[in-house]
Parts: structure tokens; sequence; C-alpha cells
């Protein structure tokens, strides 16, 4: 019989801005304090609002002028060595508690714990131990954590989230027979951790409108349309997860391609798309002159300095390949799940789990004739390219001002490892 699992998904209340308020001897809960880059004026991102502004209504990340005149507030600018001090400090909390191999840094203010090995070594539940651990964080830094607790990390992740953000003690537990009443009850979609505004609308317009809505489509739909995070989506809808710490930790050390590009000004939906097309045909082009597929395509957005803030996630391809079209399309899944309609100036690709191509493996969902036809073009262009340089041959995309695969193309583009 499988030991049953107990995970803990921590994270710290309104992090920057309680950082500060702490700092300058405040109450987060009692203070009106936002942090934000002053020397932008009025139209600063904030990239952290006190609990007590949150309470008023203030999202945590808003433009300063979107937030009611009426509403008085300190303005602080951000400190981020100070920031990554307090975080330091938690993590060091928690290895009090677990061992480093239990432990899962996601972000700079959000951990996942894997206490199943040592509730018997404490003597307590997991609800008590996560009590513990958010008691010791509080007399020891001064800064409230809230916690969620599940039997594995999606299902403590969505109980921090929805639930245990509004208890009294920051604390909320869900088990497997809370997936119908609490889980499927998540609406708007976005709501659900990992669905972004863009994922919402494409669910939207395939008639899915809550979290019990995806759980009941049929998960071959969602395969077709989505690909392997179609079967993702159904899963986490339906409270399975079967990730573990350990997998996470696993960093392997296989060869990949990576190419990023440090943007010249904001970014935003539609033309940050074009920037990833262009920086995917210089991708899938190295994997062809090298003669590789690849298996694990991954995507980072780093938004503007003054948010701080961004992202990077991959999906891991049941069939390995180096067609353009499938590559892009996977990254534009990963681009419209977690997007946050926020200004870009950094765009990250990577492609791994590489393998000599052995000729075109297709699943039930791929078309064999087009793909071959789409071979033989694109084929065609790297020839051309090889022959007379990489601007001879240019999609019309790429003359839109947006553009800047032409400026590149005259440099060493990218990054590669």
């Amino acid at each position: 019989m499988e030991k049953e699992s107990h995970f803990l998904c921590i994270d710290l209340k309104s992090f920057f801005a309680s950082c500060e308020c702490v700092m300058r001897g405040l109450d987060p809960f009692t203070t009106p304090l936002v942090v934000a880059n002053k020397n932008q004026g009025n139209g600063a991102i904030t990239l952290a609002v006190s609990p007590y502004l949150k309470q008023k209504g203030i999202k945590g990340r808003t433009r300063l002028y979107e937030i009611p005149k009426n509403i008085k507030y300190q303005i602080v600018n951000p400190r981020m060595k100070l920031y990554l001090e307090m975080s330091k400090k938690v993590v060091s909390i928690y290895l009090d508690y677990v061992s480093e191999n239990d432990l899962h840094i996601y972000s700079i203010d959000e951990c996942f714990l894997d206490v199943s090995s040592y509730l018997k070594m404490y003597q307590k539940s997991d609800y008590e131990l996560a009590l513990d651990i958010l008691k010791t964080i509080k007399k020891k830094t001064g800064l409230t954590a809230t916690c969620g607790i599940g039997p594995n990390m999606l299902l403590a992740k969505v109980a921090m989230d929805i639930e245990a953000k509004h208890q009294k003690n920051c604390l909320a537990k869900w088990t497997y027979e809370d997936i119908k009443t609490k889980l499927w009850a998540i609406s708007p979609l976005s709501e659900m951790w990992g669905i972004g505004p863009r994922m919402e609308k494409r669910l939207n317009a395939l008639g899915i409108f809550s979290i019990q809505d995806l759980a009941l489509t049929d998960k071959y739909k969602l395969k077709y349309k989505f690909g392997v995070m179609g079967l993702e989506l159904w899963n986490h809808a339906n409270g399975i997860d079967t990730s573990k710490i350990s997998d996470l930790k696993n960093i392997t050390k296989e060869k990949s391609f990576s190419h990023s590009q440090v943007l010249f000004k904001d970014y935003y939906g539609e033309n940050a798309k074009l920037i990833i097309e262009e920086m995917t045909e210089v991708l899938t082009a190295r994997l062809r002159l090298n003669n590789y597929d690849a298996s694990v395509i991954g995507l980072g957005i780093s938004y503007s300095k003054n948010i701080n803030d961004g992202f990077y996630h991959h999906l891991k391809l049941e069939v390995p390949t180096h067609n353009q079209k499938t590559i892009f399309d996977t990254l534009m899944i990963i681009f419209d799940r977690f997007y946050e309609d926020l200004p870009i100036r950094k765009i990250s690709l990577s492609v791994g789990n590489l393998t000599k191509i052995k000729g075109n493996q297709l699943n039930l969902f791929e078309d064999y004739e087009e793909i071959k036809k789409e071979e033989q073009y694109i084929k065609t262009i790297d020839e051309v390219k090889m022959k007379f340089g990489k601007n001879s041959l240019l999609k019309a995309s790429s003359l839109l001002p947006d553009s800047t695969i032409k400026e590149r193309n005259h440099k060493i583009g990218g990054h590669d490892e």
C-alpha cells in the first residue's frame, strides 16, 4: 500500500510590502503601503501592496493611478536585496523542519514542503506542523505566511490560494473528498493555479467556464486542442497530480539548446508572440542543422524590471520533434496559460531531451502529408539562407516595426547551452 502523502504550500503574505513594513516597525495589516518605483510617476505598476490595502480591494499588481483617490498611502521604492535576505531567512526556517530534498523553492515568497516522513517524528498532524511553522516564521521574521495542505502539491497550492488566504489562522487543508465541493466550484477559471487570462479565454470559447466544466470535458478533446497540456489541465481539474519534489530537483544534464532575447522596449501579448515565433525559427534551424529532435519545450518570460517577476515552464512532448509548427504551438500553449498581460522585457526559449532524428514519428492527432510538405518547404528555406544569408528570405511579419529578426541576423544571436 502506497504511503499517504502530506504536502504544504506556504506563501509569504504580500511579501515585498510586508518586508518594508516590518523593517519600518509598522503593522502590515494597519499600514497603507505600496511598493512601486516612484520615479515612474503615476503610471508605475505596483510590485506589492500591504494586506491593509488588499482588504480595501486594491490588487497587488495595479497602476498607481488606478488606486482610488480617497485612499491615502505611502509609496516606497523596491529593495530586492532586502527581499532576498528575508526570503533566505524563511527558507532556513523550513530547513529546520525538513531536509533540502523535501523542500522546493517555487518563487522568492513561496515554497512546497513534503512533510510525509516527518509527522511521526514530530508527533504532529500535518495541520499541527503547519501551524507550528507559520508561528515560527512570524516569531523570527515578523512576516505572516499562509499555508495550504493537501495529499498532493496541486491541492496544497489551490487550498492556499482559494481558502487559506481568507482564514483567520491563514491555514486550510483540502483532501480528495474536497475536489467536487471546493475544487470544482472555482470560477472564473483564472482563479485556478496555472490558468491565466489568455488560457481562460480559449477555454471559455470551448464552453468551459468553471473547473467542474473542465473536469467533465472529454480529456481527449482537450488533448486534441492543447496537446499534453490539455491532459494536464484535465488532471488538475480532477485533483490529480503525481509530481513529487524529487522530480522537480532532478535537473537533467542532457544536451539542450536555448535562445534568449532582451527586448529594447516593453512588449505585450501579440507583439511578444511575433518575437517568440522568430526565435522558434532560430532554435528549430539549429535542431535541423545538428540533426536533433527535442521532447522538452520550455518558455521563460521576464517582465519589465520595475515588476521584477516572470515565469519559466516547460512541457514534455510524447513524441520528440524538430517540427517548427509543433514547437511554436507548444510554446503558445505555455504562453497563453501563464502570461499575465504585463510588460515583457526578456524572452527565453529552450529545447531539451535532444535525440538524433530517426525519421517522422507521428501520433493520432497529426497529419503526415501536411508535416511532410512543411518539412520540404522549410528545408528549401534553410538551403536558400545557407547560400545567400539569413536575411535573404524573410516573412512579411519580419518587416513589422516590432520585429527584431533582421537586426539579430546581423549579430551572433541568442544564448546557447
